[in-house]
């Protein structure tokens, strides 16, 4: 499986993304602004199912967050899930105050 690269634009917008030969495999989409790395969707292709594609995302997505001192948001289903599994492990990243009380 290719690596997770991150594309993002000038206003901070863009994926996660697995690519392979030109085809986008899996993403997920965020936002960043105000010191938040928003997780707003994450979807990987069936040619990756079940082979652990969804956490590459996620654990590049994390790596990058702690790595700018980022907070996340876990809109997207997906994250919102592993987040809430495994609060001890995402806890130094998790923005609970996204909407003003915790979750």
């Amino acid at each position: 499986m290719n690596d997770v690269t991150l594309k993002l634009n000038n206003v901070g917008r863009g994926a996660f993304v697995i690519e392979e030969n030109n085809e986008r495999l899996g993403e997920m989409e965020i936002g960043i602004a105000g010191g938040n790395l928003v997780v707003y969707h994450t979807e990987v292709s069936d040619k990756l199912k079940g082979q652990g594609a969804g956490g590459k995302l996620l654990d590049a997505m994390v790596a990058h967050a702690r790595q700018h001192q980022l907070k996340v948001v876990p809109l997207c289903p997906y994250v919102l899930a592993q987040f809430k599994r495994h609060p001890e492990q995402y806890a130094d990243v998790w923005n609970h105050d996204w909407h003003g009380k915790k979750s």
